[in-house]
């Protein structure tokens, strides 16, 4: 049986559609996100929901994590092989 991951509050899509298909996400990442831990940027989309990358040293990635308009509760993350830190 799978480990049970504790994510803080999420949408459904997020527990069964993006922890299936990105297992290498890790709570404590979606938790520093969710925080405001090393935001590198953040930007609100029109529907409301946030966007945070945060910088995952051990993996030499931004990950991006999409908040809904709450600020709380996780819709979905993934590593953005665009991003690049604004200088």
């Amino acid at each position: 049986m799978a480990p049970v991951m504790d994510w803080g509050k999420a949408t459904r899509y997020f527990i069964h559609n993006v922890t299936v298909k990105r297992s290498y996400l890790k709570p404590e990442w979606i938790n520093r996100a969710r925080k405001g831990e090393g935001i590198a940027k953040e930007e609100i989309q029109d529907d409301g929901r946030i966007r945070r990358w945060i910088l995952i040293k051990e993996e030499d990635k931004y990950l991006r994590v999409v908040f809904m308009p709450d600020g709380e509760t996780v819709h979905n993350a993934f590593f953005d092989r665009n991003f690049k830190e604004e200088d």
